[in-house]
């Protein structure tokens, strides 16, 4: 019996999910993170608490320790192994569960989802931008493949795995109280700080 409600939240939550933990560690990732925040945060301010919802081993967090070192930190993470690693880091509280299962109890400054909303279930997503606005005090920074209409991708020999569309666009529709801050690009070969072709979008609550 699955213990999740989607296929997808069980694709990750598995053995494939154990399987990307180990091609995505390394001081390369974390420094090519820490400068993708930088950007991104820019045009944040005053943030004392940071939410992550899919934040596998912890990375963005190791990065975004040093940015706002006085933040108290949380982590949401699905798959047990990865999480047994966030829990490790003394300066993130971390909850192994589902984005789905999730209910957030108090609000964060910033609550942040990167390279999660691309592997999700796509009848799920007004659901998850509900829980994105819910547990915002004031931004949401999404990171994501662009595309301007949805589209399915092949991922790594999956189907039904890897889906693009314009995700921000659709959180500000459905919450029209969230205005567009700053937006910007990652860009898979940049020479220096190498990530996938994110495209990342900071909203505030108005």
């Amino acid at each position: 019996m699955s213990k999740f409600s989607t296929e997808q939240e069980n694709f990750w939550a598995g053995e494939f999910g154990n399987e990307y933990i180990k091609r995505n560690q390394g001081a390369d990732v974390l420094a090519s993170n820490l400068c993708l925040l930088t950007n991104a945060l820019q045009r944040a301010q005053a943030i004392s608490s940071i939410l992550e919802m899919g934040a596998n081993i912890g990375l963005n967090m190791h990065a975004l320790h040093p940015l706002f070192p006085q933040a108290e930190l949380h982590a949401l993470e699905i798959n047990t192994q990865a999480f047994e690693q966030l829990r490790q880091i003394p300066y993130v509280n971390a909850i192994n569960s589902s984005i789905l299962d999730f209910s957030p109890e108090r609000t964060f400054d910033l609550v942040l989802i990167k390279g999660v909303l691309i592997h999700l279930d796509p009848t799920a997503l007004p659901e998850v931008y509900d829980k994105l606005f819910a547990a915002s005090r004031r931004y949401i920074l999404v990171a994501e493949y662009y595309n301007p209409s949805p589209v399915e991708i092949n991922y790594r020999g999956h189907s039904n795995r890897l889906f693009k569309r314009d995700f921000a666009g659709e959180l500000m529709a459905r919450h029209p109280s969230l205005q567009l801050l700053d937006y910007g690009f990652a860009y898979h070969l940049d020479p220096k700080w190498v990530q996938d072709d994110l495209s990342w979008f900071l909203m505030e609550k108005r």
